[in-house]
């Protein structure tokens, strides 16, 4: 399946992309997007165990087992 790069610019960033890292062009564009995925889903996994940590620190808060008194919040919300 043809893959025609119509901007300039982006055809001589891939071109030398290409020849930096010796390789052909079809080649250069796996690699790039290969190396942009693996740095996507780094981010991501990143922030996922970032968030797994808050996530815990909430959890171990104790309950109080008390319940929230309805007349009161449906005050202050105008309800």
């Amino acid at each position: 399946m043809p893959f025609h790069v119509r901007d300039a610019e982006a055809d001589a960033m891939l071109r030398q992309y290409a020849e930096d890292n010796h390789v052909g062009i079809t080649e250069a564009i796996k690699l790039a997007v290969r190396r942009a995925r693996e740095a996507d889903d780094k981010v991501r996994a990143e922030k996922l165990a970032r968030m797994d940590a808050i996530l815990a620190e909430f959890d171990a808060v104790p309950r109080t087992g008390l319940t929230a008194d309805k007349a009161f919040f449906d005050m202050i919300n105008g309800d």
